[in-house]
Order: structure tokens, then C-alpha cells, then sequence
């Protein structure tokens, strides 16, 4: 095979590679979010607010929308593989000395430190891909990783929720770092070496001038106010929806945490997003996907159960279906600089996971759920109309 050509599907190189992004995106997403779905506990256990709770996952979210941009930098010259793997292996490692925090600060402070090391994951990963599968299969590869980094999410909450009812938190939280730690072995393992990579040396002011030729392309700059908005949302709703499920509803710490078994909604929505974007355009796919995620929102409105599990399952697989398509939309926008268009997509979606994540705390305790949930979808309200602006500019 060329290597040229980029890797292509059927090809035991190919299968290595895509098995390994999806190992990382289990370990990485596993670690970023292993404390949602104990935010209630952590709550009562540490003495804290929801809002104060959330910083375990705003602070991790929020170190790693920081260090985005340097980890892509630093792979231009040190290769993007040996960005992954440092990268996974640090922030796992990070991950086991969770559990021996005393205090809801030393938590937040360990969980920003996480945050910063899991940046190199997703700051070159798509890149990664991008440089070394064949282009008429990188929508399937991009696809399987972020499938990978759905079910690494979902791994991350339901090892813990689950734990926490047979012992503490901090058992909890060990059984998830631990899993993910395994998972980065597994991908330091699997991940072929990079053949199409050519290192080249740093200039500042070449990158920071990348950056802004990508902010000054329209479609760009669209697709990464996609990417703010659409996990900000996201994350907000999974991290106050269990304080309803337990406190509405009156769930165990278990039954609540299984509302993250919905994650698998969106590794199905994912790995089927280049298809589906294909047949209907990608903008067309885009307002489609944010339109779903309104009406996911409004279904969770009714103090009913089945028809709030129903709203989170339609809005799960629109939020991926969104986040596939905008992201591997960037990959084929950005022709130059593909690492930095990538970083800032990524800044953009997780300084976005991080503010409205936090932000959206202050209107989950002064509203009622009707109030919470309509602030929420005006968000995605406003990604439709931008994907017009996306069909417009592509028509």
C-alpha cells in the first residue's frame, strides 16, 4: 500500500489505528468525566452546591479548552503520536491519586490537573486520523473514535454510579481511574507508528496567524461556535439531570446513573453521522441534529419519567450526530494548518463545556426544571440558524 495513499478500511494497519483512537477516546472521555454522575453524592459527601460540585467537571473541561493549543503546537514538532501517548498515560495516572483527595478543593485542583494532561488527546487525534487514513475513510475512522469517546463517557459515569452502591465515593471513583488507566495501556499498544508526519519547527507567530486565517473563514468560524455550544448544552443537562432523577423522581445513586446508559444512543448516532451527512448535505445534517436536540430539551419538561428518558435519548444521539458532523467537517475546511483548525475547534467545545457547563449551575438553582431546560434549548435554538449560515455559504 502507498503510503501516500493513507491507510485504507480492511487493512490489519488500519484496523490497529482505529482500535487504538477508540481505546484512547475510552480512556481519555472515561477520565474527563468521572465525577458527573456523582455529583449529588459529592455534593452531600463534601459539604458543597451543585454549582461548586460541577467545578469537578467545569475545571477539567476548562484546563483542557487551555492547554488545546499548546498540545497541537507542540505535536507540529514533536509528532502526534507521542503527543497521545503522553498524554493518555499522564492524565490516567493523575486519575488514580482522585480518590485520596480530602477536600473538595484538592479534588477540583487534581481534576484541573487531569483536564490539562488529557488536552494532547483530543488536541491531535482528529489530526492524527486526518494525516493518516485515506480520505474517502476518514468520516468512518472519525466516526469510530468519537463512538470511542461517547463510550468512554459513558464508562466514566456508570463504573462509579454503579460502585456507589455498594461502597464510597472514593472506591468509585478508583474503579472508573483505574479502568481508564488499563484502556491507555491498551491504546500505547495498539497505535501504529505515524508515517505520513513531517516534523517542523515552531514559530509563534506562524501559529498564532494559522489560528486567525481559520477564525477569519466563515464556515469556519460557524462550525466552532457548533462546538461551544453543542457540548456546553450537553454538559449541562448530564450534570444537573441527576439531581432530578434523584431528588423528582426519587432514583438511587444507581437508577440515576443508568440515565448515562443514553450514551449508547450516541456512539449509534456517531458512527453513522458520515453516511446520513452524505445523503443530506452536511448543513442540511447539521439542522437537522440541532433541531433534535430542542426537541430532546422539551421533552424533558413534563415531571414524567418515560418521557424525560425519551427527550434525553433523542437529544444524546442529536448532541454526537452534531458533534461527528462539525467536527469532520473541520478536517476538510481546514486544507492548511489542519492541527490548528482542529485545536480550535476543540478550544471552542470545551471552553464551551466548561462555561455553560458552570454558568447553567446558577440557573438549575434559581429555576424550576421548566425554566432550566427552555434556557438551555435556546442554545441550540440558535445552531439552527446557524446552520443556515453554513448551507447558504456551501450552496
Amino acid at each position: 500500500m502507498s503510503t501516500s495513499e493513507g491507510l485504507r478500511r480492511g487493512t490489519p494497519t488500519y484496523r490497529r489505528a482505529v482500535l487504538a483512537l477508540l481505546a484512547a477516546g475510552l480512556a481519555t472521555f472515561g477520565a474527563l468525566y468521572c465525577t458527573q454522575a456523582m455529583l449529588p453524592v459529592l455534593a452531600q459527601e463534601l459539604a458543597v452546591s451543585p454549582t461548586t460540585a460541577a467545578l469537578t467537571i467545569s475545571a477539567p473541561t476548562g484546563a483542557l479548552a487551555l492547554c488545546i493549543v499548546p498540545a497541537s503546537i507542540l505535536s507540529e514538532r514533536f509528532g502526534r503520536g507521542r503527543v497521545l501517548v503522553v498524554a493518555a498515560l499522564a492524565a490516567t495516572t493523575v486519575g488514580l491519586l482522585l480518590p485520596l483527595a480530602q477536600s473538595s478543593t484538592t479534588l477540583i485542583i487534581l481534576r484541573a490537573l487531569q483536564g490539562a494532561c488529557i488536552a494532547g488527546v483530543p488536541a491531535v487525534a482528529m489530526t492524527w486520523l486526518s494525516e493518516e487514513i485515506s480520505g474517502r475513510d476518514q468520516p468512518h475512522a472519525m466516526g469510530i473514535y468519537i463512538a470511542g469517546n461517547a463510550f468512554g463517557g459513558l464508562l466514566g459515569r456508570m463504573i462509579p454510579a454503579l460502585l456507589l452502591e455498594v461502597t464510597s465515593w472514593r472506591w468509585a471513583l478508583f474503579g472508573a481511574s483505574i479502568t481508564a488507566f488499563l484502556m491507555a495501556v491498551i491504546m500505547v499498544w495498539l497505535l501504529p507508528k505515524q508515517r505520513r508526519f513531517q516534523s517542523r519547527a515552531l514559530h509563534l507567530g506562524d501559529e498564532l496567524r494559522a489560528m486567525a486565517d481559520h477564525w477569519r473563514t466563515p464556515e469556519l468560524a460557524v462550525l466552532f461556535f457548533f462546538g461551544f455550544v453543542s457540548l456546553g448544552v450537553f454538559v449541562s443537562l448530564y450534570n444537573y439531570v441527576g439531581f432530578r432523577m434523584m431528588h423528582t423522581f426519587g432514583l438511587s445513586e444507581a437508577l440515576a446513573g443508568s440515565v448515562f446508559l443514553l450514551y449508547l444512543a450516541g456512539s449509534w448516532s456517531s458512527a453513522r453521522a458520515g453516511k446520513w451527512a452524505g445523503r443530506l448535505g452536511r448543513g442540511r445534517a447539521l439542522t437537522l441534529g440541532a433541531s433534535a436536540m430542542v426537541a430532546g430539551l422539551i421533552f424533558t419538561v413534563p415531571t414524567n419519567l418515560p418521557l424525560t428518558l425519551l427527550g434525553m435519548l433523542l437529544f444524546t444521539a442529536a448532541f454526537f450526530f452534531v458533534h461527528s458532523t462539525a467536527s469532520s467537517w473541520v478536517g476538510r475546511l481546514a486544507t492548511h494548518h489542519r492541527a490548528e483548525g482542529a485545536s480550535m475547534y476543540l478550544l471552542s467545545y470545551y471552553v464551551g463545556s466548561s462555561v455553560l457547563g458552570w454558568l447553567s449551575g446558577y440557573s438549575f438553582s434559581t429555576l424550576p426544571w421548566l425554566g432550566f431546560a427552555f434556557t438551555l434549548a435556546l442554545w441550540p435554538l440558535a445552531l439552527v440558524g446557524a446552520s443556515w449560515v453554513l448551507r447558504r455559504k456551501a450552496s
